[in-house]
């Protein structure tokens, strides 16, 4: 493995420690705290990690292009070329960067977290604060309505990013603007199905940090997670993103006016 490839991994471990490290603390402000500073302004937290995303991109997308979601990583190997080599290390890097970025919640929200728990008669074994760190079913979801949900979810997510990224699109966002509108894309999802199961769109997000709070105490609670819960958020994301990534590259790409052009175009020899 050559200097830019280890480099393009650890950028890709630092987004998504990023987007963990920023997202998840949000979610300790919105679960911990009475009153919660975002009771009544649910917006916020959905901005909140929205903008993550968009730190996370100006952060690491000159060196790696800022995937920071295994569902991302793949739809661009099956659409855009991406190598297939690299699919597997960089799913590897984000869960890594997502892990850290628990454990860096974990030591500043420990504290917090066990108040909460101890107020509420909980522990970490039975799941006490543990949607601070990782996603689960809202009220009257089943885990399988939520593998198809997280399957909607995520399709939404890469119909957007294809759309913002495409070259020919012109209207796309210009100059170094893209990374706000993915940002405001992941703020809208959570924004309007987030309470379903907390919009995880994104293996490497959840399992990451479920990873890390298995180890920290939860344990069962987070790895299987009660109904073995654990691999929604994994499968569900990776078959949503070939879903709208597809949908991209199948209706919309090929009556881009401006590709059409460039393929009217004479090829100079």
């Amino acid at each position: 493995m050559n200097r830019q490839s280890i480099g393009e991994l650890i950028s890709e471990a630092m987004a998504t420690f990023i987007i963990i490290g920023l997202g998840d603390s949000v979610a300790c402000m919105y679960v911990l705290y009475d009153p919660s500073p975002y009771a009544n302004a649910y917006w916020g937290v959905c901005i909140a990690w929205g903008l993550s995303v968009t730190i996370a991109i100006y952060v690491t997308g000159s060196v790696s292009g800022t995937h920071a979601n295994p569902a991302v990583t793949l739809a661009l190997a099956m659409f855009r070329g991406f190598p297939w080599k690299k699919v597997i290390p960089y799913s590897i890097a984000q869960v890594v960067g997502a892990f850290v970025g628990a454990a860096i919640v974990y030591v500043l929200f420990a504290p917090v977290i066990d108040h909460y728990n101890q107020v509420h008669q909980l522990t970490r074994e039975v799941g006490g604060a543990a949607g601070v760190f990782f996603t689960h079913p809202g009220s009257f979801v089943t885990p399988m309505h939520a593998l198809v949900d997280q399957v909607i979810l995520t399709a939404f997510l890469l119909l957007g990013i294809f759309a913002i990224t495409e070259q020919y699109n012109e209207m796309a966002p210009g100059a170094n603007s893209g990374a706000l509108i993915i940002g405001l894309l992941v703020a809208t999802i959570g924004a309007s199905m987030g309470y379903l199961e907390a919009w995880a769109i994104n293996p490497a997000r959840d399992f990451g940090p479920r990873l890390f709070a298995y180890f920290a105490g939860w344990g069962s609670s987070a790895l299987p997670a009660p109904d073995n819960y654990w691999w929604i958020p994994i499968i569900g994301p990776l078959i949503g993103g070939i879903v709208g990534a597809a949908a991209y590259q199948w209706l919309i790409y090929p009556f881009l006016p401006a590709r059409q052009r460039a393929q009217q175009q004479p090829t100079n020899r």
